[in-house]
């Protein structure tokens, strides 16, 4: 672990008890943090003041054990008049060293101390009190902890880059397994931790509040609406790449790196994201929100590199994350699960409806339209002679209507809240799922590049299992111009014109 270059006076736990340092100082300061509580009993708090490129003050209180006291006072000494960067290189184990070394049973005061001068660190940056100069060669990388976003920090490190990491606390819910999400307290820790073994400022940004407005309540409104929303594709664009961007500019630094799979490409007008080298791993999907106008400050290190290259990256740096598994759970639903998830946080209880099938006979009964997606075909507790799949769903009755495949299949999409980077007719694919292949297609009426509250999708070839609340990722070859959300279809496919002829008065169609 490398030390800050900070002032460390060796001072014993005694002298800090007998003279604390700063405690009481700032206590009304806004930029602070807490660790700490009712588990272990001890709380720390830390404020801190800063200005420009460095923490020009800094206080606590503390409670609890001696070593937490002991431990946020020789926070505060390390840290106050520091530049920033220093401070933010601050770990548990330069706390312990100031206090001249801790017994393994008073080492959790310095985890405490670091935890609440980070919250407070954070704290200051999201207000944006830090003014670093503008540098090239700085740049700060997305950490999450994994070994995608390791690697990207290792690979701009080698290029010779300036490099700081930032990491999002964007969920915290004592029904998760914080262990297994990547914006969790855990997670903000052990990214902190790694960044710091690989020599790191880092920083923590708290974005629980605009995650849940902005991703959380869209993501339970949909599930009542009927939708399947992909949340992540949301938190990209409207929280995470804004927020850190900002911090990027604050901290003096030229770009923002991650560990996403994805190129930047560029024509006459500007910059596009892009498909990645390795089609297997390619997330431009995930980034289809993002402005273009951000994209000449963001850097995908990883986008020429398949992720066996990756590891072999991290395990030659010595990276402890080389063989993490991947994480394959929406963040704020890991150890839990959706239907949980959204009786949890969005009353949304079991609401008994019937199962129908195209000829309009119920076949079975449900618990909640928002239990099923378009396309599902496990687990609908129905059965017939072929296998039956959800073909659309009406969440004003609470009915869900399946059938044979065949009844999933269109050619042509609907889809609101558009934004394209490009003339409509430049679009000659879309992506409709994220795991899903592009399927040839063009934008009916050959709309202008801009806003559009709706838009027609017509395919070139049938797709089953289009689903209302997924994003359409518009593509021009490996480039993504455009994106939009799948609404539900006025459309009838051909084997399901009957139905409609046949139940045009009745609510199940209602909202179709």
């Amino acid at each position: 672990m490398e030390a800050p270059a900070l002032a460390l006076n060796l001072s014993s736990l005694e002298d800090h008890l007998a003279a604390p340092r700063g405690r009481g100082r700032l206590s009304e300061a806004p930029h602070f943090g807490t660790a700490g509580g009712a588990a272990c009993g001890d709380t720390v708090r830390v404020a801190v003041s800063i200005e420009g490129d460095a923490v020009r003050d800094a206080g606590f209180e503390a409670g609890g054990c001696a070593a937490a006291r002991a431990a946020a006072s020789a926070t505060v000494e390390l840290v106050r008049g520091a530049p920033l960067l220093d401070a933010a290189r601050v770990a548990p184990g330069h706390i312990a060293q100031a206090l001249g070394g801790l017994s393994p049973e008073r080492r959790h005061a310095a985890d405490l101390a670091a935890d609440a001068l980070h919250a407070a660190i954070g704290s200051a940056c999201a207000d944006g009190a830090p003014a670093l100069a503008p540098n090239g060669r700085r740049t700060l990388v997305a950490m999450s902890g994994g070994v995608d976003s390791a690697v990207a920090a290792e690979l701009a490190r080698r290029r010779g880059d300036d490099v700081l990491a930032v990491t999002l606390e964007l969920w915290s819910d004592p029904a998760n397994d914080g262990t297994r999400s990547c914006c969790s307290p855990q997670a903000v820790r052990g990214a902190r931790a790694l960044a710091h073994r690989m020599g790191l400022p880092h920083f923590t940004l708290d974005l629980r509040e605009p995650f849940r407005e902005h991703v959380v309540d869209h993501f339970v409104s949909e599930h009542a609406a009927g939708g399947t929303p992909n949340p992540c594709t949301r938190c990209n664009g409207q929280v995470r790449f804004s927020s850190m961007l900002a911090l990027a500019s604050h901290l003096g630094a030229a770009r923002l790196a991650t560990g996403h799979y994805a190129r930047v490409a560029r024509d006459e007008q500007g910059p596009l994201v892009r498909r990645a080298a390795d089609e297997r791993k390619d997330q431009s999907y995930m980034l289809a929100r993002l402005r273009p106008a951000d994209l000449d400050r963001l850097d995908f290190p990883l986008g020429e590199l398949a992720k066996p290259e990756v590891r072999e990256i991290a395990r030659h740096a010595g990276l402890p994350v080389a063989d993490r598994p991947e994480s394959q759970d929406l963040c704020f639903l890991a150890g839990t699960d959706g239907p949980r998830f959204l009786r949890r946080h969005g009353q949304l209880h079991s609401h008994r409806g019937a199962i129908v099938d195209l000829e309009g006979r119920v076949v079975g009964h449900h618990g909640g339209q928002h239990l099923f997606t378009v396309g599902q075909r496990r687990g609908l507790g129905v059965s017939g002679p072929s296998p039956l799949y959800v073909v659309r769903k009406d969440p004003g009755s609470q009915t869900v209507v399946v059938g044979p495949r065949s009844a999933l299949a269109t050619i042509r999409v609907e889809v609101s809240g558009a934004t394209l980077h490009r003339p409509g007719r430049e679009v000659d694919s879309v992506k409709l799922r994220y795991r899903s292949a592009p399927v040839g297609c063009r934008v009916d009426g050959g709309a202008h590049a801009g806003r559009h509250r709706r838009l027609v999708l017509e395919l070139a070839e049938p797709v089953h299992g289009v689903a209302p609340g997924q994003l359409a990722c518009l593509m021009r070859g490996e480039a993504v111009i455009g994106s939009a959300t799948i609404r539900p279809s006025t459309y009838a496919p051909a084997a399901d014109r009957r139905f409609h002829r046949q139940t045009r008065r009745e609510p199940v169609l209602a909202g179709c």
